[in-house]
């Protein structure tokens, strides 16, 4: 028993890992880590983001999937101009205000309402 008295117990050891996030981050190599930035850069998302279908030129469907803010299998985003600085959330590319981007529809506002794509990003996307 004396043995094991200096080992940390694993789940103790994992609940300090979900507290420190800049641990978490900090094991992401560089490109990994900058497609893993959103609008806050301290902030990763490391969502799975896949176009399904485009209804119209201005709309596409899209299946978000991310264990802090949810599965959406088929949620709608419109085209939009970005206000604010970002990050795509599939390509992890910049956003600066002015940019075409998509934005999920607003109206129920969702928890991933501040997510971003860019349309061009969107354009050469492959639909599944």
């Amino acid at each position: 028993m004396l043995a094991n008295a200096n080992m940390m117990d694993p789940w103790t050891q994992t609940i300090g890992l979900l507290g420190t996030p800049s641990r978490l981050m900090a094991v992401a190599e560089g490109a990994t880590l900058t497609r893993l930035k959103t609008r806050n850069a301290d902030e990763p998302i490391g969502a799975s983001v896949t176009l399904i279908d485009r209804p119209t030129p201005s709309t596409a469907t899209i299946a978000w999937r991310d264990s802090t803010r949810g599965c959406f299998g088929d949620q709608v985003w419109r085209m939009a101009r970005a206000r604010m600085e970002g990050f795509c959330a599939m390509s992890g590319q910049a956003i600066r205000p002015g940019d075409a981007v998509y934005k999920p529809n607003p109206r129920p506002t969702p928890v991933n309402g501040d997510a971003m794509i860019l349309a061009s990003v969107l354009r050469d996307a492959d639909v599944l």
